[in-house]
Order: C-alpha cells, then structure tokens, then sequence
C-alpha cells in the first residue's frame, strides 16, 4: 500500500511539473546601435552626416563614475554623439580622457578587430561617385558585384572604404529580391540605413554557440564566398570567407566573417580597452539584464563591466547596461530599457 501512495504521489508531482511554464531565458529583443571610438567628434560627425546622410539624434559630454564602470576605464571624460540613419543608429565616443591606442595603420580585413557596418545604398554608381567627391579612403579597387554562382549573394554590389579615424566601412546594395523588403522602397535618398554589422571571427561555430545558443540569435544565412570579386572588394588576396548572417527580432544584423583563407589574421589584442580606436560594440537590446549577466558567467563569458550599471541620464540607450565580450573579444553592451 505505502508503496503505491508513493508510486501514486511521484506521478502527481511528475504530472504537476510538466504543466507548468518552462523557465525561460533572458531574451534578446533587438540590435540597437552600433558603437565606435573616434579621435575627433566634430570631424567624424561632420563626415557621417554630410557625406554619408547621418543625422543628430543626441550630443553629451560628461564625465561619471558610472560608465567608468560599464567600460572598464578609469578617469573617463567622454563625448557621445548618437546618429541615425533610416531606422538604425550608431553611437560615435570621444574619449577626451584618456587617451587610447588608434587603429593600426596596416589593418586588414583578416584582422580579428575587424568591423564594420554595412550602409545601404539606392545607387551604388552615385554612392561610389560621391565618396570619390569626398576623397575618403578606400579599401576595396570598386564596388564590386557578387557573381551568379554565389547563389545566396548573386547581385548584391559592395564597397570597402574608411571614416577618418580608419574604421572600416561598407555600402552595399540589393536587386530586387535580396536582403530586407524596405531597401527596395521608393525614395530619393541615396543612403538608406544599415543593414548589419560585421565581424570578423577565427571559429563560426564557437561563435554560434555563443550568438545563437546563448544570446537566442537566429541564423539568418550563410554564404562562402572566395574569387576575384571577393578578393578586389576586402583587399585579401586569395580569400575564402565563410560568412553567417544572424538576426535579433528587431534592428540590423550580425554577421560573421570567417577568413578560412588566409589564416593569417592577427588577433584582437587581449589588452583592448573601449578607449582604443579600434573599438567598436554592439548594442544588444534585452529583457532583463540581471538574468543575462548569470547566463553568460555560467558560460565563463569575459565580462567588461563588474555588474550591471544604472546609466540613466548618461546619454546612452537603456536604463542598466552590461558590457561584455565575445569569444574572439568583440565588445557587446547589454542594455535593458
């Protein structure tokens, strides 16, 4: 008898556990902007709105324990200038102190403190036309069209180029049936919004388990591309890239660009501080951001900032923020509204 009341108890507690809610995990609701350290704030706004069709969201200068905190540098004194582009936006900081490492001068785009984003573009010929205008750096010999074989990509025309501080950047522009319905909308401007941000990885699948199974980014596509088209359009001779495209419910994407040839891409420096100008992250919008911080020391991630910070009435996006790093140390700043 007792062991049927036990049997009998087992299964009603068995029973009662299966209709309850699953815990569920913290979620990423959506990219928000993306984020670089620049030399000169009024020079790199000056660039991004007037050459590239940016506007002013934002503009604070403070100083405050706070983001000392988030970022990890002691003494900061920062500038923030918010701007927007179509739907998305990109965050620019001047740290006016201290002062920190530039971007290297001999960086390609192998490198694992690669990043860009990819600016999308109505005309890729007037585009072109108008960064020539400008004199801007380029990186790529021309835009560039992805051939018919690359399935995935066949049609899409890209170009490398350079803001004054040396970040890399890229137009990039659709036929008709590629990438997000609205770029194909009828407009007069020439630049239209950002459609990813991309970075440079040494393991596509280490960072699919760190995007997709821990953050709950979808994988969006892949594509592997090599030839001459490729080679001329990141300045790589004889590059192979395999590259991943992954999504957030909202806002721009990620993508991964795995260099399988050549392998000889240096290393994101392991004493990289937000200072440096070669520093970028990724604004990732999420529920709770407590919960976030326990998943990912559960998961050994390299943390920036010793807890989650209050930010209010930083200039930032978000009321609590989290700053992190990826397996191949690309910053992310965690916010919760």
């Amino acid at each position: 008898m007792v062991s049927r009341m036990r049997i009998a108890a087992t299964v009603l507690v068995l029973t009662l556990m299966a209709t309850l809610p699953a815990f569920a995990a913290p979620k990423v609701v959506g990219v928000g902007a993306i984020g670089m350290t620049v030399a000169d704030m009024e020079r790199s706004v000056a660039f991004y709105t007037e050459v590239l069709g940016f506007r002013t969201l934002s503009d604070a200068e403070f100083h405050d324990p706070r983001f000392d905190r988030l970022t990890g540098v002691f003494g900061a004194r920062v500038r923030v200038v918010r701007l927007a582009l179509g739907k998305e936006e990109v965050e620019l900081t001047e740290y006016l102190t201290p002062s920190c490492r530039p971007v290297p001068p001999d960086s390609r785009s192998n490198d694992g403190w690669f990043q860009h984003i990819a600016i999308v573009v109505r005309d890729m010929d007037a585009a072109w036309e108008r960064l020539r205008k400008h004199r801007v750096k380029p990186i790529s010999v021309a835009p560039q069209r992805i051939p018919d074989w690359n399935r995935a990509a066949a049609g899409i025309r890209a170009f490398y180029f350079r803001d004054p501080d040396g970040h890399p950047l890229e137009l990039i522009w659709f036929p008709a049936g590629k990438g997000d319905p609205r770029w194909q909308e009828k407009t007069e401007g020439l630049f239209l919004g950002i459609d990813h941000t991309a970075i440079a990885v040494g393991d596509t699948e280490q960072s699919l388990a760190f995007y997709r199974d821990t953050l709950g980014l979808a994988v969006a596509g892949e594509s592997l591309n090599h030839g001459i088209e490729q080679e001329y359009l990141n300045h790589v001779f004889g590059s192979r890239v395999r590259i991943t495209g992954l999504k957030a419910p909202a806002g721009p994407g990620i993508e991964f660009l795995e260099y399988v040839v050549p392998r000889d891409g240096r290393p994101y420096p392991d004493d990289a501080r937000p200072c440096d100008l070669f520093h970028w992250q990724v604004t990732l919008r999420v529920e709770e951001a407590e919960g976030f911080r326990g998943r990912l020391a559960e998961r050994r991630t390299r943390f920036v900032s010793p807890e989650v910070v209050d930010v209010t009435n930083l200039g930032l996006e978000g009321a609590k923020a989290l700053m992190v790093r990826d397996p191949d140390r690309h910053a992310l700043r965690l916010v919760e509204q």
